[in-house]
């Protein structure tokens, strides 16, 4: 047994939806008695591909003991279920920079003979993700278009949004976008009212949005900002409100992360009146 990152699904709150499923193709999950189950740790390599694609907020990244994760009986799993998950396996590591996996499953599928090139598993990438789980929710990076964004401010603007999902229940803490990134924390209000959200505030930075009165599991919104301290050692973190008293709730809940977090890190705070303008 080792100490490591594994995910953790919260049975009170998952519903057997199955979404999961699909963006785990190491094969670690299955619906058992109507509820989405760890059935093995060596199956699980924690990087949380699941998390985004589940609607309820009931899995999340904990450090535990656990048996190692075992790249090759992982490798036994997945070539039984066909030559797309393979690819979205491959695909997998590879946008987690998991090299030493990665080399492991190529040497496995050699040993094997089975002939799946990596310039093939990237030309498929995205007809493998139309494929498995939730469209609205699966992960997608926009950082690669940034460079070719042209800003004119007597006309069209180009959108500063740098990923998907946004949404604070569906964000990811393992995904790329917010490694190491300046993290804008948004009141699901605030980009309706400033008009200028993109150009002087999101601009160059990965976003997540909620709602401190509406949104239910506040608690799992506390674990998953703490996740973005350590886990994605994110440089900074704003959050954006609204002029009104139950809006506060957003920067009490980014605050309590902070202190429960081992890293601590610059946390911004802007309040925004009713009609738009900057107040604090």
């Amino acid at each position: 047994m080792v100490k490591r990152k594994i995910i953790k699904i919260d049975q009170d709150k998952c519903n057997g939806c199955g979404l999961c499923i699909p963006n785990c193709p190491e094969g670690a999950l299955k619906i058992i008695d109507g509820k989405a189950r760890l059935i093995s740790d060596l199956f699980c390599d924690g990087l949380g591909a699941c998390i985004g694609h589940c609607p309820q907020g009931a899995i999340t990244i904990e450090e535990r003991e656990a048996e190692p994760y075992d790249e090759k009986k992982v490798m036994e799993n997945i070539v039984k279920q066909g030559k797309n998950v393979i690819k979205a396996h491959l695909e997998h590591l590879k946008e987690h920079n998991q090299t030493e996996y990665l080399k492991e499953a190529i040497e496995f599928l050699k040993e094997k003979k089975i002939d799946i090139s990596l310039e093939e598993e990237v030309e498929m990438k995205h007809q493998i993700h139309s494929l498995s789980g939730c469209p609205g929710s699966k992960i997608m990076d926009f950082r690669k278009k940034e460079k070719e964004k042209v800003s004119d401010t007597t006309g069209k603007r180009p959108s500063e949004l740098r990923q998907w999902p946004i949404q604070l229940h569906l964000v990811s803490p393992v995904a790329p976008y917010y490694q190491k990134a300046d993290v804008l924390l948004s009141a699901d209000c605030v980009a309706y009212t400033v008009g200028d959200f993109h150009k002087d505030f999101l601009k160059g930075k990965s976003l997540a949005i909620a709602c401190p009165k509406l949104d239910e599991g506040q608690d799992e919104y506390v674990e998953k900002i703490k996740s973005l301290i350590d886990e994605a050692k994110i440089n900074t973190l704003t959050v954006m409100t609204m002029q009104v008293p139950c809006c506060y709730g957003l920067v009490a809940i980014a605050q309590e992360a902070a202190k429960k977090a081992k890293r601590k890190i610059p946390i911004k705070s802007i309040v925004v009146s009713l009609e738009g303008e900057i107040l604090s």
